[in-house]
Order: C-alpha cells, then sequence, then structure tokens
C-alpha cells in the first residue's frame, strides 16, 4: 500500500511540474499593488508576529477573518481578491516570507481554473508556490485548503476536483504539506453545492460557511501547531 501512495504522489508531481508555471494573472502584476502596498503599510506600522500563521491566497482567504475565528494564533491575512496561485507566488517575497511563517494556510486555484488554465497548470503552480516558500524557509508548513463546488462555477467542477485530487496527491509525497478536502463539506449528499453556505453571489461563503470552514480547519492546525504531524492528508 505504501509503495502505491509512492508512484500515485510520484505520479501526480510529474503531472504537476510537466506543466510550466505561468506568468501572473492577465492584466498584469501591477494591479495588485495597492493590496501589497497596503499590506506593507500596516506591517510598518504594526510589525506582524514572525513565525507565526499566515492564511494566503484569493477571496475566500481575504473574507476568512482569521483574527475573529482563531483570535489565538494572532494569525496575518495575506489575501488578495481575484489572485492567482501564480499572483501569491509573485508576491511572496514581500508579503509571506518577511513574516517567516511556521504555517501557511493556502487556498487559490478556482480563479485560475475559470480563467482557462488546465487542472495539471493548477498544481505547477502550487508546486512553484511551495518551491519558493521552501527555498526561503525550509520547515514551514503548507496546508492547502480545497478548491470547492460552487453554483456560480458549477461548470467547471469537473476540473476542479481534477485539480484537487492532483494537489493531494503533490502533498501526499511531503511531509510539510497538508491537503485539507473542504469541498466535500460544502456539499449535499447528491453532490451539489451547499447553496445555504454561500453568499447571493453562490461564490463566496457566507458566515455559516466560514463557521463550516473554521470547524474543519481548527482540528488541523491544532494538530500542526501543537502535535507532531501524523499524516499528511486532513479532511
Amino acid at each position: 500500500m505504501r509503495l502505491l501512495r509512492m508512484a500515485a504522489a510520484l505520479q501526480a508531481l510529474l503531472a504537476c511540474t510537466a506543466a510550466m508555471a505561468q506568468e501572473p494573472a492577465k492584466g498584469g502584476p501591477e494591479r495588485w499593488e495597492p493590496d501589497i502596498r497596503k499590506m506593507e503599510e500596516a506591517d510598518r506600522k504594526t510589525p506582524p508576529l514572525k513565525a507565526g500563521v499566515v492564511f494566503a491566497g484569493s477571496s475566500t482567504i481575504v473574507m476568512s477573518k482569521p483574527e475573529r475565528w482563531f483570535p489565538e494564533l494572532k494569525a496575518a491575512n495575506r489575501g488578495f481578491g481575484g489572485s492567482q496561485i501564480v499572483d501569491s507566488t509573485l508576491y511572496a517575497d514581500r508579503i509571506i516570507l518577511p513574516l517567516e511563517p511556521s504555517l501557511i494556510v493556502f487556498h487559490a486555484g478556482g480563479n485560475d481554473i475559470n480563467a482557462g488554465k488546465e487542472p495539471e497548470q493548477v498544481c505547477a503552480d502550487f508546486g512553484a508556490f511551495v518551491r519558493k516558500v521552501h527555498a526561503a524557509l525550509p520547515n514551514t508548513r503548507i496546508v492547502f485548503m480545497s478548491l470547492m463546488a460552487t453554483r456560480s462555477r458549477w461548470k467547471h467542477w469537473a476540473k476542479m476536483a481534477k485539480a484537487n485530487a492532483l494537489v493531494e496527491e503533490f502533498c501526499r509525497g511531503d511531509n510539510r504539506l497538508w491537503y485539507v478536502d473542504m469541498a466535500r463539506y460544502l456539499m449535499t449528499d447528491s453532490g451539489e453545492p451547499r447553496d445555504d453556505l454561500f453568499r447571493t453571489d453562490k461564490l463566496h461563503l457566507n458566515e455559516e460557511g466560514y463557521r463550516v470552514w473554521t470547524s474543519v480547519l481548527g482540528p488541523v492546525l491544532t494538530r500542526l501547531l501543537w502535535k507532531p504531524a501524523a499524516a499528511r492528508v486532513a479532511g
């Protein structure tokens, strides 16, 4: 069984790295400058805790409010709405790595698929993010919160599910990486998105949706921050 898992992880790694990491999302990286500068200015005024927890990624991270749900962590939020994985990688030097986090909670990739990227590319881009973080901070753990099935992007769910599967196998190959399957907690027994957990845009989580998000993520953070990692896939 162990050999089969190792083979699957290797296959996922090859599939992910076969796609070259793309350039930042259309429109140019400069479109994120206001968001990045705002974070840098806030850090200058109130330096964040180093060696702590950083939440990074797209709008789901922006609205996750870790300071409310996980006040004891004193976590830094480094999400910016509408971003793709490559954007977080590009700006990691400015908004993530200076904080020297011991753990990163990462969620992005839905915008990538919506923009036309293939699942293999999403996994490759996440691999590039991981490599950039670990080149500077080799011991940092990274938790990948899976892509979610939403009514507004239901037509893309097959590709998102494949991207999740690839990232899950990729994470199995490194004990510093954790994959959390959020998708199944946000779907009905019949495999449809739970609309009651999303805002009226049918894309972003509402209050109850984040309550579910927190109930799944919380035990993972507790295990990683206070106990040795005994497994690499959660959910």
